[in-house]
């Protein structure tokens, strides 16, 4: 079988992913930044750390936008965690500096401009493959970023997520992020949430694309379980993949 690639867009330490996925079961991973790595792949993930505009302008310098948007359209297993969930949005306002950014109205078409927690930019489109925006929690009583366990609650959508098999509602799962998908979110693609600052999706799921906004990797016996069912979903469940958000590279 062919590797899991953990996508490496020059940003953290990528290793804990790794060996989580190994621990999970599959033996062959590899961290690579080569979008032909990316398209050969037999599932992908897509980690976070760093600032949402910073991410996804190196992914389009080095074509790694193009890889993955052709790999999920051909069903390969996604997973994005944390930045990598938010990655796959329509839009989002980290970092973006105001002479890059896009307004409100052009910057992911999939997006409502009256997000009801949006900033209204500047904005940077993401991959897209997921609706929605992604904002800074924003709280005078609660501490952002916000760090450490939390629960997950499964929607009604999520009660058939693959990713989810086995896992209780309400279990416990360790975040470090200062900002989310916001409220103008699919509701059909949101299969959790958690509630702090703002009832935000911590789970995603359409198709064979799946997203965590906590770190499975340090989630103790609960992350664990989700990387088995990501293994579970690559080693050969039937998923309907979905359509890429732009054409893939000739």
């Amino acid at each position: 079988m062919s590797a899991i690639v953990v996508i490496d867009y020059h940003k953290g330490n990528l290793s804990s992913v790794r060996r989580g996925l190994m621990r999970a079961g599959w033996d062959d991973v590899v961290i690579s930044d080569d979008p032909a790595a990316i398209r050969a792949a037999a599932g992908l993930v897509l980690p976070g750390v760093g600032s949402f505009y910073d991410a996804i302008e190196f992914m389009r310098e080095s074509g790694q936008d193009e890889a993955v948007l052709e790999a999920i359209g051909r069903g390969v297993p996604f997973l994005g965690i944390c930045l990598g969930l938010q990655l796959l949005c329509a839009r989002g306002d980290e970092g973006v500096p105001p002479e890059a950014g896009a307004s409100a109205e052009t910057a992911g078409e999939t997006a409502p401009v009256d997000a009801p927690d949006a900033s209204g930019g500047p904005w940077t489109p993401g991959l897209g493959v997921l609706a929605g925006s992604v904002t800074r929690l924003e709280s005078a009583r609660l501490k952002v970023p916000h760090v450490g366990w939390d629960q997950l609650h499964v929607t009604e959508e999520g009660r058939g997520c693959p990713l989810l098999a086995g896992v209780p509602e309400g279990a416990n799962v360790y975040f470090t992020h200062s900002y989310a998908v916001a409220d103008d979110a699919d509701a059909s693609q949101v299969a959790a949430r958690t509630h702090y600052v703002r009832s935000f999706p911590c789970v995603a799921w359409r198709g064979n694309v799946f997203g965590c906004q906590f770190h499975p990797e340090k989630s103790s016996a609960t992350g664990l379980m989700i990387l088995r069912n990501f293994v579970s979903i690559v080693k050969g469940a039937s998923v309907a993949p979905v359509s890429a958000a732009k054409e893939p590279a000739a």
